[in-house]
């Protein structure tokens, strides 16, 4: 827990320095700041590991305590903590940090595959964890939500992240430039983007606990019934949202 939040905390404080050297370097990549790349990771993964640090009170404390979950979570600190450095590095240097067809750009996103794999994998280790935890303190309805919430992290981001590995890129269909991308996310308008099922994929770890809170509210703490109904319609909003791209549409072709 204690790891997961001082690396989260890191990543927050330094969007300080990489918002600088956005402000001063006019440098682009790809129609874009050149650094906006490793400011989006920071806080996205700063976000992931921050929730997982705030699950684990829900991990039984003796698992907590054993020597094997202790080396992992270094594992996937260290794991989030090199591809940092290979984004930030990257955008220093002012080349890509992912499709990058040079001899060591390849080898670098064959490692940083691998580390993000592991790194993604906490969340099921978690809903493992917390699935087995038959004292968790809260209801069964949240305690679904939760687990759900983790569970689907892993096999989700997989199926859109390892499809944009075998590519060329993320955009399918359209200009292969972010330049006149969606406001904030910066998601294709002209065609279809993987990155968006990525998303969403990602934040089933926010939304469907969220949705657990607000079902534990208006049907009751042990009524696990609507949890599992929202985890089966968010997947498969994200697999829509991973076809449609796949099919060169974008997700908001009218969204600024």
């Amino acid at each position: 827990m204690l790891r997961f939040t001082a690396l989260g905390l890191l990543l927050l404080a330094l969007m300080l320095p990489t918002g600088f050297a956005a402000a001063v370097d006019p440098r682009e990549f790809l129609g874009v700041d050149i650094w906006v790349k490793p400011l989006k990771f920071e806080l996205a993964i700063a976000t992931y590991v921050l929730t997982l640090a705030f699950f684990a009170r829900f991990v039984p404390a003796e698992v907590r305590a054993k020597r094997w979950y202790r080396t992992y979570i270094g594992a996937v600190v260290a794991a989030a903590v090199l591809e940092m450095i290979w984004i930030g590095g990257a955008a220093a240097l002012g080349t890509a940090s992912h499709f990058n067809e040079s001899v060591i750009g390849v080898v670098i996103y064959a490692v940083m595959g691998a580390g993000a794999v592991l790194l993604t994998s906490a969340s099921t280790v978690y809903a493992v964890q917390i699935a087995r935890n038959t004292k968790p303190g809260i209801g069964s309805a949240l305690k679904e939500a939760l687990v759900l919430g983790l569970a689907l992290v892993l096999p989700l981001t997989l199926l859109s992240a390892g499809t944009m590995s075998s590519m060329d890129g993320h955009w399918i269909g359209g200009q292969p430039s972010d330049a006149g991308g969606m406001a904030l996310m910066g998601w294709a308008r002209d065609g279809g983007d993987l990155r968006v099922s990525h998303f969403f994929a990602t934040h089933a770890v926010h939304f469907i606990p969220a949705f657990g809170l607000v079902s534990t509210t208006f049907f009751g703490a042990e009524n696990r019934l609507p949890v599992r109904i929202f985890g089966l319609l968010f997947t498969a909003f994200v697999l829509y949202t991973f076809v449609q791209a796949l099919k060169g549409q974008p997700f908001l072709a009218m969204v600024g």
